[in-house]
């Protein structure tokens, strides 16, 4: 005789998984202090449930299980082999479970709880460690994350709940994220010393419209900013090297090979100049982000209104 089975439901192997994590997940910590005590009773008083209730939830988890976990003799029971081998994982996993609720209360305490900040790699060497020295005089416990990266990759991890906060240029406009300008930061056009308008102290950005530049990847904020000032000054810069690192292009104008348009070093190379820019306005807007509707933790919040209350004293450059 054929079957046809097509009409009953069928349960995937993803689900049954999903189903039996959901089955076990409250049974774990009543099993465990069943086997510990070895008395339904006594296990029932420490865990501060009815015994009925726990007695039902043992049976129950055997049934669901379909496997003897304990020997009964009585209220006093002891396990089986099967429920010693269950024991043991069901300890390792509710340890598991405890160690990551003391890491998020950890975290979340108002004192000495935890802040992942991200920003940008020429905020690392002054602006951030001034800020953070700043704020810890008030919170003088408090932990931080700190993750250096480009705009973009910030603003995924914000996304991907790995950070809370990030210090990122441009201002990100983005319906998921709350933004909030902090600053301006100056940006130069950088030459070698020897250079035809090294003798200069200001500069027109449309005079170096024959130039080769030197910039920051696709992708980077700054290079977004090079590109668009390049354009409301009337040119396509010609860009002979893309890099990573701000200070590296500063080292490839020293050796002759382009211009940039650079914020302020932190220390000053004597092997090239940094002219101000007139036209036009050459400067990168430097804020705050944050992911819209994602509760914040005491320290969290404490340093998002530290950041916004030095609007403008940011000391970006």
């Amino acid at each position: 005789m054929v079957h046809d089975h097509s009409s009953r439901p069928r349960v995937s192997l993803n689900s049954y998984e999903e189903d039996i994590r959901l089955m076990l997940a409250p049974r774990l910590a009543y099993f465990a202090g069943v086997a510990r005590h070895e008395h339904v009773t006594r296990a029932a008083h420490e865990l501060g449930v009815p015994q009925s209730t726990l007695s039902r939830a043992m049976v129950r988890l055997e049934q669901d299980l379909g496997v003897t976990l304990f020997a009964r003799k009585g209220r006093t029971v002891s396990l089986t082999p099967a429920g010693r081998t269950f024991l043991a994982s069901a300890e390792r996993a509710l340890t598991e479970v405890e160690r990551a609720a003391e890491s998020v209360r950890a975290d979340a305490d108002p004192a000495a709880g935890r802040v992942a900040f991200g920003f940008l790699h020429t905020m690392g060497s002054e602006t951030v460690p001034e800020l953070i020295r700043a704020f810890r005089v008030d919170h003088p416990r408090v932990r931080f994350t700190l993750v250096q990266n480009y705009g973009e990759a910030m603003i995924e991890r914000l996304r991907a709940g790995e950070l809370d906060l990030c210090l990122t240029s441009p201002v990100p406009d983005a319906p998921d994220l709350v933004a909030r300008r902090l600053d301006e930061q100056r940006l130069r056009l950088v030459v070698p010393d020897d250079h035809r308008l090294a003798r200069r102290k200001r500069v027109r950005l449309v005079e170096a419209a024959d130039e080769t530049f030197v910039t920051l990847e696709p992708g980077y904020g700054l290079r977004r900013i090079t590109d668009a000032l390049c354009a409301e000054a009337g040119f396509k810069p010609r860009v002979a090297f893309e890099g990573e690192e701000i200070e590296t292009l500063r080292g490839l104008v020293a050796a002759g090979l382009g211009v940039a348009l650079l914020p302020p070093p932190t220390v000053a190379r004597p092997d090239v100049v940094e002219l101000t820019v007139t036209a036009p306005r050459a400067v990168r807007e430097i804020g705050v982000a944050w992911l819209d509707g994602h509760p914040d933790t005491a320290p969290v919040a404490a340093f998002k209104r530290f950041l916004l209350s030095r609007r403008g004293h940011l000391r970006a450059g």
